[in-house]
């Protein structure tokens, strides 16, 4: 049992949990960003360009009652399909998931051009080298 404690304080402590941890963090974090961006930003300019529609007031009631709006609706707790906010829901992860595309084409781009640098030669290997001439004459 302590061998597994002990295993499980390394897993914990090593970094790439921690940098996880705070990747989700941010994760979570530039989601409701992106939420409020489809929300207030992106779905206004669309809606008033398709007729002045509200997508996240778009509804089905179940039950067939003519409710005057989707708070009416839910008021009196009848079950509705909220295609509306799916909508919004299904455009913010679009968006999410384009600028995490984005983000990883530019990190691996940043990558390859760190290995595409010329290494610097060792000196021994450049000792070496002037050995190897040095001889060939």
């Amino acid at each position: 049992m302590k061998g597994f404690i002990n295993d499980f304080k390394g897993f914990l402590i090593k970094g790439n949990v921690m940098d996880m941890a705070v990747g989700f963090i941010f994760g979570a974090a530039f989601s409701t960003v992106v939420k409020s961006l489809v929300t207030n930003i992106v779905m206004p300019p669309i809606g008033m360009l398709l007729g002045k529609v509200d997508f996240s007031s778009l509804y089905v009631a179940l039950d067939g009652g003519g409710y005057a709006s989707l708070k009416a609706a839910e008021e009196a707790s009848a079950p509705v399909i909220k295609y509306g906010v799916f909508i919004n829901d299904v455009i913010g992860f679009v968006i999410l998931g384009f600028v995490i595309f984005m983000l990883i084409k530019a990190v691996t781009k940043m990558q390859t051009k760190e290995e595409e640098k010329p290494k610097e030669t060792p000196a021994d290997i450049k000792l070496l080298e002037e050995i190897r001439d040095s001889l060939a004459k």
